[in-house]
């Protein structure tokens, strides 16, 4: 569990944008992702994603560490964002945009 929990921590450590989801942002697994994907895809395509149905070490440690229970989960610039629900409305608020425009500046990319 704990090389699982190292695993976690270096992605999230290492990429600025990371969505943990059932499938992949072409081939969603479930509507949740399929939404959250969709709606990131808006804003950039830079992106790291994980598919928990792929990988099961994961899909089980990461909402043990998480504290959060569900999939999809959006990370950026190592803290959890939320889930599908949270990235929609953010989205319709406008401040999901501000957060991914102003990590685009932050990081060149």
């Amino acid at each position: 569990m704990n090389n699982v929990i190292e695993k976690i921590k270096n992605q999230i450590e290492k990429n600025t944008v990371v969505l943990y989801m059932k499938g992949t942002p072409d081939a969603p697994k479930c509507g949740f992702s399929s939404k959250a994907a969709q709606v990131l895809s808006t804003y950039t395509r830079s992106f790291f994603y994980v598919d928990v149905l792929v990988h099961l070490d994961i899909r089980y440690a990461l909402p043990k560490f998480s504290n959060w229970p569900t999939f999809p989960q959006l990370w950026v610039e190592g803290k959890l964002i939320g889930g599908a629900d949270i990235i929609i409305n953010m989205h319709r608020t406008g401040e999901l945009k501000n957060l991914i425009d102003q990590v685009k500046l932050k990081h060149n990319f």
